[in-house]
């Protein structure tokens, strides 16, 4: 018998970002490297921060469409580390994606962004993250973006 999937929230998560480094228009579109300056996770009985030194390798193919792909440390109240590892992608009308990569705001409900972010971690209570699979939802504001992670059950 099928049974589609459902959804379970996992996380919250706002990622500071610093100002983009812009490479140009490289051989597969126009590269950018957006540095992971810090941040906050909310989980389910659980909290803690996105450590500085991340960083979203971002690379614009066409005027509509971006490939991004994010890792970045997140650090428990606990002491404990998750790596992440987050690829998304992002579609908008080229004008909104203009205004992105501009770094102006723009309206949520005019921009695709969906990520299958995946975790690597030694903590025992969170261990099995490792096997899940989980989707998210994103929004790119000027200096952060803001996340949901939703596990695939």
């Amino acid at each position: 018998m099928y049974t589609a999937p459902t959804l379970k929230h996992f996380a919250e998560l706002k990622v500071k970002v610093d100002t983009p480094q812009e490479i140009g228009h490289a051989q597969h579109g126009q590269r950018r490297v957006i540095p992971i300056t810090g941040g906050t996770v909310e989980g389910h009985g659980w909290s803690g921060k996105v450590l500085s030194g991340g960083a979203d390798y971002q690379l614009i193919l066409t005027p509509r469409m971006a490939n991004l792909d994010a890792h970045y440390v997140l650090e428990l109240d606990s002491g404990e580390r998750i790596y992440v590892h987050n690829r998304a992608i992002r579609v908008a009308e080229p004008e909104i994606t203009a205004r992105l990569i501009k770094g102006e705001p723009v309206d949520p409900s005019e921009i695709y962004f969906r990520c299958n972010p995946t975790f690597e971690t030694d903590s025992l209570s969170l261990k099995w993250i490792c096997e899940r699979m989980f989707i998210g939802t994103g929004i790119r504001r000027p200096d952060l973006v803001e996340m949901h992670f939703f596990e695939v059950l």
